[in-house]
């Protein structure tokens, strides 16, 4: 596994797939990327050399935000949205989707799992109903 930018890219991909593994890079930077360094977009990670390593990490650094700076970025951004308390901020806190989804049914992945309200019944319960 090559190792670019402190992170391993697999090896066995193709470069144009593999530089997807970094975060921040997507289909179309990944081909940007490798058309910038001159490389084969078919050739696989693996048979990278150094040289082109160290030209790949050099086109990262100089003209992209990735990994680290990307996510600090990111987070910088939506405490920021928080601290003026917009909307998209307030959604942010209180961990509900911030771009207009319903939350009626759906949204589980921001609300997490649910929270029954109510009483839950139990053995107990279900006898003591029946005895009424």
């Amino acid at each position: 596994m090559p190792r670019v930018m402190g992170i391993d890219i697999p090896g066995r991909k193709r470069i144009e797939y593999a530089l997807r593994y970094i975060h921040g890079i997507g289909p179309a930077r990944a081909r940007q990327i490798v058309a910038k360094a001159g490389l084969d977009p078919a050739q696989k990670a693996d048979s990278l050399g150094d040289e082109e390593i160290t030209r790949l990490a050099g086109i990262l650094q100089a003209e992209y935000h990735i990994e680290g700076d990307l996510r600090r970025e990111v987070a910088q951004n939506i405490r920021r949205l928080m601290g003026i308390g917009c909307y998209r901020g307030l959604r942010h806190r209180r961990g509900l989707p911030c771009r207009g989804q319903r939350t009626s049914t759906n949204a589980r992945t921001r609300k997490g799992p649910r929270k029954t309200i109510g009483a839950v019944r139990g053995k107990d319960a279900r006898a003591a109903a029946a005895k009424k």
